[in-house]
């Protein structure tokens, strides 16, 4: 089973809906349904996250770590 992230245009969200609904809901299944924002409005609704990420900026670099050292 795959999980699939879309945007679709408000001009066709509710004929792309209207598809999908005639799929079982064993085949298809609408997890969620929202509206897009963009990364930078996401990561201003989480709580906290614009005062981290200024306090982030504030610390100095010797602090920070190489991209060799992540363990991605």
């Amino acid at each position: 089973m795959k999980t699939v992230t879309l945007r679709i245009d408000d001009s066709v969200n509710e004929k792309f809906i209207w598809l999908l609904e005639h799929f079982s809901s064993s085949e298809v299944k609408i997890l969620e349904q929202s509206d897009y924002l963009s990364d930078d409005e996401y990561l201003r609704s989480i709580e906290g996250m614009t005062k981290s990420i200024k306090e982030a900026r504030q610390e100095k670099s010797e602090y920070g770590v190489t991209l060799d050292k992540l363990e991605w």
